[in-house]
Formats: C-alpha cells, sequence, structure tokens
C-alpha cells in the first residue's frame, strides 16, 4: 500500500516503498506518484518488479493517456528499468533525465520506443510542467551520479532526493518519516561515503537547497525525513567526507 506524503486541494503525493519484495535479492527502493488534478507524474519509477502496483495505483486517479511526465533522478536500473513497460502503457508521457543519459535510456526500450519522448534536462535544470503545477529538477551532479537531478515539488514543500539521504532499512520500516537524525545516522553513514563523490558537491547542493522551504526530504531508499531532521540532514551531509576525499594509493594497488 502506498503512504500519503501530501493530499490538500487536488494535489497528492503517494510513496512506494515495499514494491520490491524485502529480504530479496533487489535492493529496497522507494517509488513516488505525483497527482495534479487529473493528470499527474511518476518519479524513478523503479524496474519491473515495482511496474504492475504503481500502475494499477495510478489508474485510480487518471487513466495512462493522462500521464504527464516520466522523471528519473539518473539512469540506474532501479530507477528506470521498467521504461519500456511505462512507454507502451502512456502514449504520451515524456521522460525527463539528465541530457548525460538521454542517449543511454533507450537501451532498456525496444527499438524505436523512446523516439520523441525522451526530454534531456539541462545541466542547470528545468521546471517541469504537472497539471495546474510543476516540478522543480535541481541539479544534483554526482550525488551519486554524473547527470544527476532531485525534484522538488513546491506544492508540497517535498524535496524527492534520489540517493542522497538513502538509508539502508526494508521497505516496512521504510514508511515511517525520520524526525531526529542522530539515530538513523548508521543506516546512512556507510553508503553516503562511498556512494557521494566529494564533500565539496555536497557543501555546494547544502548552499542551494538552505534557500528553499523543505518540509520533506524524500530519498529513493528508505525513509522520508521531515521536522527537525531536514535542517539535521543538510547540515550532516555538509560536513561529511566522503568518495574521492576518502581515496588513497591503498584503494589502487594491483590485487595480490
Amino acid at each position: 500500500m502506498p503512504i500519503e506524503l501530501y493530499n490538500q486541494k487536488g494535489h497528492l503525493c503517494l510513496m512506494f516503498t515495499d514494491l520490491c519484495e524485502e529480504g530479496g535479492e533487489a535492493v529496497q527502493s522507494n517509488q513516488f506518484l505525483i497527482v495534479d488534478g487529473d493528470t499527474g507524474a511518476i518519479i524513478d519509477p523503479g524496474g519491473n518488479l515495482a511496474y504492475g502496483e504503481l500502475y494499477l495505483a495510478m489508474t485510480r486517479f487518471f487513466s495512462p493517456q493522462q500521464l504527464s511526465a516520466i522523471v528519473a533522478s539518473h539512469a540506474d536500473p532501479d530507477i528506470i528499468a521498467s521504461l519500456d513497460r511505462w512507454l507502451t502503457t502512456t502514449s504520451s508521457a515524456k521522460v525527463y533525465i539528465s541530457r548525460i543519459w538521454e542517449r543511454f535510456v533507450p537501451h532498456f526500450c525496444k527499438a524505436g520506443k523512446t523516439t520523441g519522448r525522451i526530454v534531456g534536462i539541462p545541466d542547470a535544470g528545468a521546471r517541469i510542467p504537472i497539471g495546474r503545477s510543476e516540478l522543480i529538477a535541481l541539479p544534483a551532479h554526482f550525488l551519486h551520479s554524473e547527470g544527476n537531478f532531485q525534484f522538488y515539488d513546491p506544492v508540497s514543500k517535498i524535496l524527492f532526493s534520489g540517493d542522497l539521504g538513502a538509508s539502508l532499512i526494508g521497505g516496512e520500516a521504510a514508511k515511517k518519516p525520520v524526525t531526529s537524525l542522530a539515530g538513523h545516522v548508521p543506516r546512512m553513514e556507510g553508503f553516503h561515503r562511498r556512494y557521494m563523490v566529494s564533500n565539496k558537491v555536497l557543501r555546494l547542493w547544502a548552499q542551494m537547497v538552505r534557500k528553499l522551504p523543505i518540509d520533506m526530504i524524500v530519498p529513493q531508499h528508505g525513509a522520508p525525513m521531515q521536522g527537525a531532521a531536514v535542517q539535521e540532514f543538510i547540515a550532516w551531509a555538509e560536513s561529511l567526507p566522503c568518495g574521492v576525499d576518502l581515496m588513497s594509493e591503498r584503494d589502487y594497488a594491483v590485487p595480490a
């Protein structure tokens, strides 16, 4: 069952945390459905494991032909491997992804399926119209992908943060928002030290998002963060050494 993150005046944000079977081989991942009036968007639709239930949930609010956008933070399989099926069942929805990846994502689809359907987001970001509102694609390059975006919903004030903010927990635990970061850090730290490229990029990200009113940060893995945890996470990320900061010659040695 989806978790309702926001529901006011015809604008609805739903999160799905358990469409990939918990305890199975696949990493836990979240998928998101944004509804605005009689249309909407899918954020990071995931792979084939997630497709069926996410599709059925969408049809409870509007027909497949009314889907406005499929938006992808980057091009990993857990983000967009189900693209071929989405493009088959929706005839007009555009796929928004970094222009770095727009010629790579057709590899997920049958020949010709993506023709005229992919919109490459420029490095500086973009505003994506969704019904009466929009999603703002925020630059999040190298967090963790070379071409990477987060999506800010100005109506709900939710930042859909992709892999940044991810925690390594199961789908059931991911349904409960975190309101204080202290006890949550052990579920996040190892992932962020390995998957985020450098502290320099995290500092630039923190500087950018502090300009936005954010009520909730919702990553693509694990639990959302709200209340005090939002600013606590931004401060924690801003000071975290990670990625190339931690590399040395011992990490680039010929194996014995």
